[in-house]
């Protein structure tokens, strides 16, 4: 897995570009990496929807709880389905859509300088062993391709905007993360 610093896309995956990104503020880079969970619908695995969501063509008939999201302008810069199968939806050096209102060590505005990976799952059910392996490889690809990333700029949606949000919830592994980093 290796990061093509001139696109900011991955040379391997899938990538579908998303309409909800722009640029970073002048002279912003990441230096922060945020972890979410995401199921659509919600507790469901497999599909098409999180790829509809990001690209804004979720369809509100399609389910009862789409009607409440299908108009929302979100994205993320990776996911990483149960499978461990990589899709990108924007370059790394441009900000993605992922935190809303947020607030890390006292800035806000998280889009601005991080960088957003979705797990597919739930704040309760387990993680696939596959996709802590496949965020550990990224991990270390985005701290070696960007250095501004800080080593330990790792932090949880629920930890930048903890009234709104719980992802990636209690069932993430945040020790067994660390430990597949280390090695």
């Amino acid at each position: 897995m290796k990061i093509n610093r001139k696109n900011g896309l991955l040379d391997i995956g899938l990538y579908i570009e998303s309409p909800n990104s722009d640029e970073r503020p002048a002279q912003q880079s990441a230096e922060l990496i945020v972890i979410h969970n995401i199921s659509l619908p919600p507790g469901q695995f497999g599909g098409a929807y999180i790829e509809q969501l990001f690209t804004n063509q979720l369809q509100p008939e399609d389910h009862p709880y789409f009607e409440t999201i299908h108009q929302l302008n979100v994205s993320s810069h990776i996911l990483i389905d149960r499978k461990g199968e990589i899709t990108q939806f924007v370059p790394f050096h441009k900000r993605a859509w992922h935190a809303g209102e947020s607030n890390y060590c006292g800035r806000e505005a998280c889009n601005d300088f991080s960088i957003g990976i979705e797990l597919e799952g739930t704040d309760n059910e387990p993680y696939e062993e596959i996709q802590y392996r496949q965020l550990a490889d990224l991990i270390n690809e985005l701290q070696s391709a960007y250095p501004s990333l800080d080593k330990d700029g790792i932090t949880g949606h629920c930890d930048i905007a903890p009234q709104r949000k719980t992802d990636p919830g209690p069932a993430f592994d945040w020790g067994h993360l660390k430990q597949l980093l280390q090695n």
